[in-house]
């Protein structure tokens, strides 16, 4: 976990900065339905308002199922905290300084797809949360198997079909270019506010949902279906 200054960025917090003698990082995945899925998959370019309203609903989720985890531990002798940071989304890096899917990543719960995206055992398609903690368990440890088809055998690259914007190749993600997506969305999904808010000037001015969900709607590693059910979530129209 200390290395993620070296692998995500500069700016990233370790488990020390949010919690004084912290010895651990909960993580956990929350998947998303198929149902919500097809929702999004079926929409076209756009996400849909099913997916925007799931994701700010879901991150709203975490803030009170992160608070009953720390009262918990906290009735258990032990310390805990969430990164203020998770919050957050520097515009002008794209880069958070609190990923929830490093952290996740460390303690062993997926790895990382051509999509940027953490794939787990259940699939990529869902939430990831954290808290910080003294508890004092010894921690899991990455992933040894690949869960990504692609970088496991060369076998998928639907998620680059799937993206709109072209935003990911084999050799590359182009944030910015995905965010650029977000970006739309965020300006026709304005009902459910914005979960990631700071005090820059762009992010105030930004009110809407910032989504898309292309890449982990319709892809085999969404949910690990089977061949023969995977066309519960169709492709994408582009």
């Amino acid at each position: 976990m200390l290395a993620l200054k070296e692998v995500v960025g500069p700016g990233h917090q370790t488990p020390a900065d949010v919690l004084e003698d912290a010895s651990i990082v909960i993580a956990y995945y929350v998947p998303f339905t198929t149902k919500l899925a097809k929702t999004n998959a079926e929409y076209g370019r756009l996400a849909s308002l099913e997916w925007a309203l799931a994701y700010e609903e879901t991150n709203a989720m975490f803030v009170h199922l992160n608070a009953h985890l720390i009262e918990f531990l906290e009735s258990m002798g032990y310390k805990a905290a969430v990164a203020k940071d998770a919050s957050k989304f520097p515009r002008d890096t794209l880069i958070s300084n609190w990923s929830h899917r490093h952290f996740a990543y460390a303690a062993g719960l997926g790895t990382f797809g051509l999509n940027n995206m953490l794939i787990t055992k259940s699939g990529c398609c869902g939430r990831y949360s954290t808290v910080a903690t003294n508890l004092d368990v010894i921690p899991d440890s990455p992933l040894t198997e690949e869960l990504c088809l692609y970088k496991k055998d060369g076998s998928c690259k639907v998620c680059i079909d799937n993206c709109p914007v072209t935003a990911l190749s084999t050799s590359e993600y182009d944030r910015w270019q995905c965010y650029s997506l977000l970006r739309e969305n965020a300006e026709i999904y304005t009902e459910f506010s914005s979960s990631y808010q700071d005090d820059t000037e762009e992010s105030t001015a930004i009110k809407g949902s910032q989504v898309c969900g292309k890449c982990i709607t319709a892809s085999p590693c969404a949910f690990w279906q089977q061949p023969s059910s995977r066309s519960a979530i169709p492709a994408l129209q582009k």
